[in-house]
């Protein structure tokens, strides 16, 4: 039987990007179908009615919400390419760990990008970049959070990496000043081909802020 395997997903989401490098990873062939989020398909409020947001996986008709969710349910369902997460317990555990953290920096990313005023976006950028140094300093001088292994944890952060000129802009803050490693990772984390098939186009996700930034004042 082959696997039917479809992503619903919003082309800049950091999210979805996750979900796409694991399959990639796994060499899963899958059908993409992009979502307008302002006018939400029946197919996702149908896979996702609890949240209604994306990404959704379905995996020959049964839907797996968040991607972090996502990408352990792809390590497990296609075992034998590319294991994204440690056999060992826990290392396992860390991974997840690491992985819960990194998404607890987007409370401070919301008041950055999303801030009704100048003191509200500080107040994101800083906590933002406390987190990133804090995430910065598990990664140390390895190639990988994995060591020389591509995985979880990479794949948990890479996301964020297609946003960083935007937040740079809006934040008027250089992130390779205050974490150096973390853009030298970034940058070898790019050269694998399922990440560079999967990241969006900096410059495009830095022209969109404009549009939901709007959206968010409408909202």
């Amino acid at each position: 039987m082959v696997d039917e395997v479809i992503l619903l997903d919003y082309w800049p989401s950091l999210f979805g990007v996750r979900t796409r490098i694991a399959l990639e990873e796994k060499n899963v062939k899958f059908d993409y179908i992009e979502q307008d989020l302002c006018n939400k398909s029946a197919l996702l409020l149908e896979m996702n009615p609890v949240h209604k947001k994306i990404p959704v996986l379905i995996h020959n008709g049964k839907p797996v919400c968040e991607s972090l969710i996502q990408v352990e349910f792809i390590d497990e369902t296609w075992p034998k390419a590319n294991p994204l997460l440690p056999s060992d317990p826990y290392q396992r555990a860390q991974a997840r760990f690491w992985g819960n953290f990194i998404d607890q920096m987007l409370p401070g990313l919301g008041k950055l990008m999303w801030g009704a005023n100048g003191e509200e976006q500080e107040e994101g950028k800083k906590e933002f970049v406390e987190m990133l140094k804090t995430v910065e300093s598990e990664l140390g001088d390895r190639t990988y959070f994995g060591g020389e292994t591509f995985g979880y944890v990479d794949i948990a952060l890479i996301g964020y990496y297609c946003w960083f000129d935007a937040f740079e802009k809006y934040g008027n803050f250089s992130i390779e000043a205050e974490c150096p490693k973390i853009i030298a990772w970034a940058k070898r984390c790019v050269k694998r081909d399922s990440v560079a098939k999967s990241l969006p186009d900096s410059e495009k996700v830095t022209e969109l802020v404009p549009e939901l930034k709007k959206k968010k004042r409408v909202e």
